[in-house]
């Protein structure tokens, strides 16, 4: 699924990388808790949250993933847009809540992780 298909499907708006609409998303991982992102999400893919701080994009950053998407009407401020951008990482939001916007991603062919990390 594209990221210009992921923002269609979710009724989301693309804050930052309007250019990378076209990049193919394969997996992705929802959660508000960036200590679970990190030990067992390792894929490139999305990120869907409701966590609004400068720790999501690092995380973000850090694991080399593809997009970030704000839940539930959650806006990320300028400091994070600047840093998702310096870092090439897709930033969008949509008002649906995280299990309505994971399940339309999986529904669309967006997959988890086949195996936790070891």
């Amino acid at each position: 699924m594209t990221i210009a298909e992921i923002a269609e499907k979710l009724d989301a708006r693309i804050v930052c990388h309007e250019e990378l609409r076209s990049k193919d998303i394969k997996t992705g991982c929802g959660s508000d808790m960036m200590s679970d992102v990190m030990a067992f999400y390792h894929d490139r893919g999305i990120l869907v949250t409701g966590l609004v701080n400068i720790q999501v994009v690092r995380t973000a950053s850090l694991l080399d993933l593809d997009a970030l998407c704000f839940v539930r009407g959650k806006k990320p401020n300028q400091d994070m847009i600047d840093l998702a951008d310096e870092s090439g990482i897709v930033v969008l939001e949509t008002n649906l809540p995280m299990l309505p916007a994971c399940g339309i991603l999986y529904a669309g062919g967006i997959k988890g992780n086949e195996e936790p990390a070891r």
